[in-house]
C-alpha cells in the first residue's frame, strides 16, 4: 500500500483522520492509531485497506512534526492523580501532570501545559502546566482559551512595543514632505457607532467628465475621492512593528474585546483618521461617469483633516430625510453626503450592469453584559450607508488592482473562483429538481447566479436558493496570480482599504508607492529596487486580464507564500471568532433547557436538522432519530430530508417548533428535540391519508383473512388444549378468546384493533 502525508485531525469520538497533503481522501485512523498520536500532529502514514464505500484506512508510520503550542484544559484531581481534560475535545485523551508540576494550580482551574512526554499505544502524554489562565466561569475566559486554542499572536513583542512608543503623538513636518495637502477637503468617515479606528474617509463633489472635459459644460459626473491611513509610512519593513503584524496578518474580532494587528498608539492613534486631526493617507482619486464606469484615476500620498466622523444610522437617517433632526446637526455636511449617495447609486447601477452577485444576508452582533454573559443577539441591518461605503472601497480595491496589474508588479490579489465542477454539478442538479427553468451553464458566469437570485427573492424558499447559491461558491484567498474576483464580476481585485487591520492591504499600499516612485518593492529582502518609471494616472480599470495559467517566478513564489499565510491567518480569526460566538451562545442557551421555540430550518444533513431559533439567532441540531418514529432519507440533490412511510419534508426554510433537550459547552453544540403543533400534526396526517390512499380498496380483504386466521387459530387451539387435558376456559386459550370476541365485532373492528 502508498504511503502518505499529511496533518492529523481528531474526533471527540476517539478516532481521527489524516488530512492528507496531496488533497486526496482523508485517511481514516481508528482509536488505536489515535492513542500513539495528538490532534494536530504531521505524520507519515501508510494506507493499509479500504472500506465497503471504497474510503481508505490509515497506520500512522512516523511522527514528522508535532506543534509545540500548549494545550488548554481544565485541571482535575481525581482518585489522587492530577490530570489536564484538553478543551478542545479533538484530542481524544487527558494529559497525565505530576504532582510537582501542576505549578500553583488549583483543581477546577483552566490551565496551558506543554507536553513532556508523548503518548503511545500503552501510555497516556504527561505534560505540565506553564501558564494559569483562571476560573472557567471569569468574565472573558472564553476568549483566553480561543486565542491559545487557535494560536491566536495576542502579545505584542517588547520590541515592537518599544517602537511603537518612541512613534510621535502627532505627523511632524517632515512627514508632510512630498505630499499633496488635501486638509481643506471635506473628507468625513462614516463607521459602526462602536468603531474606534477609522482607516477611511470620503469625499464627492459634480465633475465634468469625459471629452466635456476642459469645456465650460455642466457636470456629468463625479470626483470621488477615497483615503485610506498610511500605515506604509510608519510600519516599515523588517523592523518588529512589521514582523508581529505579518505574523497576525489581521486583527481579530470577539465581542467585547479586538485583538489589534498593530499596537493601539498606530491603530487607535496615529494611523487611525479621528476627526479635525491631520493625518497621512494614500489617496484613491476617482472620476466617475453618471452611469457608474471609473473613467479615470489616480493614486498619491496626502496629508488630510477628517471634517466629521458619521455613524452609519446617522447618514441613513439623513439621507432619508435632510430635514430631520440629524440633519439639522450636520447642516454643513448635507450637501457632500448627498453627492456621495448620487455617486453610489451610479455604482450600484454599473454593479448590476457588471452581473456582480448581491445577496442580502443577516448578520448578528452578540450584545454582553459587564460579566461577559450574552444580554441580547440582534441584528446588524446594512442601510443604504453600509451600502455607499461599500462601493465606495470597492471601486478603490479595483483601482488598485488594476494599477498594480497594468505596471506589471507582482502583488497580492484577492481572488474569488466560481464554482468546482463537484459543486457546479450539484447546485445544476438542484436547480433541475426544483423546476425553476433557471439553471447555470458549464461555464458559469456571476450573472446567472445574480439572475437566479433575483428571478426567486420572493419565493418561499428564496432562502434555501440563496443558500445553495452560496454554497456552491469557493472561499475567497490572497494570492499572487490574478484570477479575477467570480462574486464581485471584476477582472482583477485586491485590499488597498484596511491596512490598519489587513496585513494584505499593506503590502498593496507598499507596492502602490514603489510603483510611484518608479521603483521595485521586493518582499523577500523588505526594501525597493530601481525600475523603469509607470503610469501614475490610470483609465478605467477594465484592462487587468486575469491570468488563466500562471507560471510564478521566484519573486512570485514569494508572494503566494505570502498570500498562503495571510488566507490562512484569516481563516484562524474567523474560526476564533466563531468558537467564542459558539461557547457564549451555549452558555446563554444552558440557562433555557426544556424551554420551547420556532425557528426555520437553515441545513438539511444525512443526520438531522440545523434550526436558528427566531429572534435569538441561535442555531441547534435536531438529531434525525428526534424527527419521529419512522426512517428519513437524505435527498442531495434537493437538500431535503423525507419521510419514507408519511412523506413529511424538511428543507431549508421549514418552519419548525422545537424544545432545547441538551447543551454541550465544551463541544460547543446545543441539541434541540422537535416538538409537533397542530398544523405540523395535520401536514402528517395528510401526508399519511395520501401515500395510504392506493391501499384503502385492499382494507376489507385484509380484514376478512384475518378473521380466516383467527377462526383456525381458534380451532386448532380447542384440539390442543383437548389432547393436552386443558379445558377451553384455561389460561392457556384466554388469547384466543380476546381474538373471537374482537371477531364477533365486525372486519372493521377487528382490522382496527389489530
Amino acid at each position: 500500500m502508498s504511503e502518505v502525508e499529511g496533518t492529523v485531525q481528531g474526533h471527540r469520538d476517539g478516532h481521527g483522520f489524516v488530512i492528507r497533503d496531496d488533497r486526496q481522501a482523508d485517511l481514516y485512523l481508528s482509536p488505536q492509531e489515535m492513542r500513539a498520536v495528538l490532534h494536530r500532529d504531521r505524520v507519515k502514514a501508510r494506507i493499509v485497506r479500504f472500506d465497503r464505500k471504497g474510503r481508505p484506512e490509515g497506520r500512522v508510520l512516523e511522527i514528522i512534526e508535532r506543534k509545540k503550542a500548549p494545550i488548554i484544559g481544565r485541571l482535575l484531581h481525581e482518585s489522587g492523580v492530577w490530570l489536564v481534560a484538553p478543551e478542545d475535545k479533538r484530542y481524544g485523551q487527558d494529559i497525565l501532570i505530576p504532582k510537582n508540576a501542576v505549578a500553583n494550580a488549583t483543581a477546577g482551574q483552566v490551565v496551558a501545559i506543554e507536553l513532556t512526554e508523548p503518548p503511545s499505544m500503552y501510555s497516556q502524554p504527561v505534560g505540565r502546566v506553564t501558564e494559569v489562565l483562571g476560573e472557567i466561569d471569569d468574565p472573558g475566559m472564553e476568549i483566553e482559551i480561543a486565542v491559545r486554542k487557535y494560536e491566536v499572536p495576542h502579545r505584542f513583542s517588547p520590541e515592537t512595543l518599544a517602537q511603537a512608543a518612541g512613534l510621535p503623538d502627532k505627523i511632524r513636518p517632515i512627514d508632510r514632505k512630498q505630499r499633496i495637502d488635501l486638509t481643506d477637503v471635506a473628507l468625513v468617515t462614516i463607521d459602526g457607532e462602536d468603531a474606534r479606528d477609522f482607516d477611511d474617509a470620503v469625499y464627492c463633489e459634480p465633475a465634468v467628465v469625459g471629452k466635456s472635459a476642459g469645456r465650460s459644460k455642466a457636470p456629468n459626473g463625479w470626483r470621488l475621492l477615497v483615503a485610506i491611513a498610511d500605515v506604509s509610512h510608519y510600519v516599515k519593513p523588517g523592523e518588529p512593528l512589521d514582523n508581529d503584524a505579518y505574523e497576525r496578518a489581521t486583527s481579530v474580532y470577539f465581542p467585547r474585546r479586538v485583538i489589534p494587528m498593530l499596537p493601539e498608539k498606530l491603530s487607535n492613534g496615529l494611523c487611525s483618521l479621528n476627526p479635525n486631526e491631520d493625518r497621512l493617507a494614500m489617496v484613491c482619486d476617482m472620476l466617475i461617469t453618471a452611469t457608474g464606469e471609473i473613467q479615470a484615476y489616480q493614486f498619491y500620498p496626502a496629508v488630510i483633516n477628517s471634517h466629521a466622523r458619521f455613524t452609519y444610522n446617522e447618514v441613513a437617517a439623513i439621507l432619508g430625510n435632510t430635514r430631520g433632526p440629524e440633519a439639522m446637526r450636520r447642516k454643513d455636511r448635507i450637501d457632500d453626503l448627498l453627492n456621495l449617495n448620487e455617486v453610489y447609486r451610479a455604482l450600484v447601477k454599473e454593479r448590476s450592469k457588471r452581473g456582480a452577485i448581491d445577496f442580502e444576508t443577516t448578520e448578528t452582533q452578540i450584545v454582553c453584559d459587564d460579566n461577559g454573559r450574552i444580554e441580547k443577539i440582534i441584528p446588524r441591518t446594512r442601510n443604504e450607508a453600509h451600502k455607499l461605503i461599500e462601493e465606495a472601497m470597492l471601486a478603490a480595491n479595483v483601482c488598485a488592482a488594476d494599477f498594480i496589474a497594468g505596471a506589471k508588479h507582482p502583488s497580492l490579489y484577492r481572488v474569488h473562483e466560481g464554482p468546482t465542477p463537484e459543486k457546479k454539478t450539484l447546485l445544476q442538479n438542484y436547480l433541475k429538481a426544483l423546476g425553476l427553468g433557471l439553471s447555470i451553464s458549464d461555464d458559469p458566469k456571476p450573472r446567472e447566479y445574480q439572475q437566479i437570485a433575483a428571478a426567486t427573492k420572493d419565493r418561499v424558499d428564496a432562502e434555501q436558493i440563496h443558500s445553495m447559491l452560496l454554497r456552491s461558491m469557493q472561499q475567497a484567498i490572497y494570492t499572487a496570480s490574478n484570477s479575477g474576483h467570480f462574486g464581485l464580476a471584476y477582472e482583477a481585485y485586491t485590499h488597498f482599504t484596511s491596512p490598519i487591520r489587513r496585513y494584505p492591504d499593506l503590502l498593496v499600499h507598499r507596492v502602490i508607492k514603489a510603483i510611484l516612485g518608479s521603483k521595485r518593492y521586493l518582499l523577500s529582502k523588505g526594501m525597493v529596487e530601481s525600475m523603469p518609471p509607470a503610469r501614475s494616472m490610470g483609465k478605467s480599470p477594465k484592462q487587468a486580464k486575469p491570468a488563466k495559467a500562471v507560471t510564478l517566478t521566484a519573486e512570485g513564489e514569494v508572494w503566494e507564500v505570502a498570500g498562503a499565510h495571510c488566507s490562512a491567518n484569516e481563516r484562524r480569526a474567523d474560526e476564533a471568532s466563531r468558537d467564542v460566538e459558539a461557547w457564549l451562545k451555549c452558555r446563554y442557551m444552558r440557562e433555557h433547557l426544556g424551554e420551547e421555540y420556532s425557528g426555520r430550518v437553515s441545513a438539511a444533513t444525512s443526520f438531522g436538522l440545523f434550526v436558528q431559533l427566531d429572534g435569538l439567532y441561535v442555531e441547534g441540531l435536531v438529531h434525525i432519530t428526534e424527527l419521529g418514529g419512522e426512517y428519513y432519507r437524505f435527498d442531495e440533490v434537493k437538500q431535503e430530508l423525507r419521510g419514507e412511510r408519511t412523506g413529511v419534508r424538511y428543507a431549508v426554510g421549514s418552519r419548525v417548533r422545537v424544545q432545547v433537550s441538551r447543551v454541550d459547552l465544551d463541544g460547543r453544540k446545543i441539541d434541540f428535540r422537535m416538538v409537533r403543533d397542530g398544523e405540523e400534526d395535520a401536514a402528517m396526517v395528510r401526508a399519511k391519508r395520501e401515500r395510504t390512499s392506493e391501499r384503502n380498496g385492499d382494507r376489507h380483504a385484509s380484514a376478512v383473512a384475518e378473521l380466516a386466521s383467527v377462526k383456525e387459530t381458534d380451532r386448532a387451539v380447542k384440539a390442543a388444549g383437548k389432547r393436552k387435558g386443558y379445558s377451553a376456559s384455561g389460561a392457556r386459550l384466554n388469547p384466543v378468546r380476546a381474538a373471537k370476541t374482537a371477531a364477533r365485532k365486525g372486519p372493521a373492528k377487528a382490522a382496527k384493533r389489530r
